[in-house]
């Protein structure tokens, strides 16, 4: 059992998801209550902000200011788009959210709506999660007969709808400004602001996109006060729990549920359960295929946005990716090329040509066939990914740029040797 307080896995069981009565006995549409009756939209974008909460998806922009940018004066009808994409790799904490608590999300999107004035909701899922499109429309449907959403929201004047709508399946579809596009029919290509979707976006009315993960942590800011809300992480900078999905070379692989800020080093050793039996660490991805390779050395490092920013890195989605000194992260890093060379749009040259060139210099490489200059043209192409349409490159990059940095003796071997140096003979 964690020792630290459990908000956003308050209601979660080992077998079934929460249904609405045990959501609503523990708090559940309180905050939605007393806001449509109580509070003012401004009062609830300005306790969010002060709450300092960032959004969880990766960017890890303030969700008050966000709700803020949609102008009072703005035309309707305004839009939620609640983005469970979720195919970054290593990342399963949304559909981890959805099977164990739905209507903390759907509070959560009652709650920006009502904030922006917005009367529509639209649930942006990937196809895989059908199990979890499923859990959601039935659940859609019971709150709105309680009357917790819908017309006349707790007897006020405030309408809010919510619609599922399944993905057609590319990571791509992630990405904000093509998210959009994929939700209008389009082809899913970025597209750089402005405008921005707060101003024109779907079907060119203001539109607010938040992760699942964002959208939960909502109700609990507004029912529980901002103090409160930045009072449960680790650091003076951290505000609030987040969900950490762990993976690879651990004992107890999992979703859990832990301060901002806390050490990575207590992630893995303590609520990971260590090393797996005969693995020392070696490195870790802290936040999904998007960041760099953390070393042992940043063990220690608190995990919150401020304080991986500060050492080079990123928080990203919060999903750590362990590895053991039996990896071969060149493998690994070609592993990771492959799914973003498949998973670009190609819109722009730097994802279109520079992926591919890549992740054929690294295959090379890690097949025996590399030679010493691979490892300048790959830091090269690496530098051109920063000037590609949108953050997908620069996401590619980063694990290839801390490969080259943190572990060069390794790409070293591939080539003086011919063949990877970890092959069991």
């Amino acid at each position: 059992m964690t020792p630290y307080p459990q908000v956003l896995f308050q209601n979660r069981k080992p077998d079934r998801i929460a249904t609405l009565t045990e959501y609503r006995r523990n708090g559940g549409y309180t905050a939605l209550s007393d806001a449509v009756r109580r509070q003012t939209p401004r009062e609830i974008q300005q306790q969010l902000l002060d709450a300092r909460l960032l959004g969880r998806g990766g960017a890890g922009f303030p969700s008050g200011s966000k709700l803020m940018a949609v102008a009072e004066d703005a035309p309707f009808p305004r839009y939620i788009l609640c983005n469970d994409d979720e195919m970054e790799p290593g990342t399963f904490k949304d559909r981890v959210l959805i099977h164990a608590d739905p209507h903390q999300l759907i509070e959560g999107m009652a709650l920006a709506g009502y904030a922006i004035q917005a009367a529509k909701g639209i649930v942006f899922i990937r196809p895989e999660y059908e199990g979890a499109a499923r859990i959601l429309e039935r659940e859609i449907l019971l709150a709105q007969d309680a009357g917790c959403i819908g017309s006349r929201i707790f007897g006020s004047d405030y309408n809010f709808d919510i619609v599922v709508h399944r993905s057609g399946g590319r990571y791509i579809c992630g990405e904000g400004t093509a998210q959009l596009n994929a939700l209008q029919g389009r082809r899913p290509n970025p597209k750089l602001p402005p405008p921005y979707a707060t101003e024109k976006g779907l079907w060119d009315r203001p539109t607010i996109q938040q992760n699942v993960e964002t959208l939960c942590c909502m109700p609990h800011v507004i029912k529980n006060g901002a103090d409160w809300f930045k009072g449960l992480a680790l650091t003076p900078t951290g505000a609030g729990t987040k969900i950490f999905c762990v993976s690879g070379r651990v004992n107890r692989p999992g979703a859990y549920e832990l301060p901002m800020g806390i050490p990575l080093r207590e992630i893995i050793e303590v609520h990971a359960g260590g090393m797996r039996s005969g693995s020392r660490f070696k490195a870790c991805l802290p936040g999904g295929a998007s960041t760099r390779f953390m070393t042992e050395a940043d063990l220690d490092i608190p995990m919150d946005f401020d304080s991986l920013k500060a050492k080079g890195h990123r928080l990203g989605t919060g999903a750590v990716m362990v590895f053991d000194h039996q990896t071969c992260l060149v493998a690994a890093t070609l592993n990771l090329m492959e799914f973003f060379v498949r998973e670009s749009c190609g819109w722009c040259t730097p994802c279109r040509e520079g992926l591919p060139d890549i992740r054929d210099l690294l295959r090379r490489i890690e097949t025996g066939l590399g030679e010493p200059d691979f490892i300048s043209r790959l830091a090269t192409m690496s530098r051109h990914l920063w000037y590609a349409y949108c953050a997908f490159a620069p996401g590619a990059a980063s694990p290839l740029e801390s490969l080259l940095t943190n572990f060069p003796e390794e790409v070293q071997a591939h080539i003086s040797l011919k063949t990877c140096p970890l092959k069991k003979a």
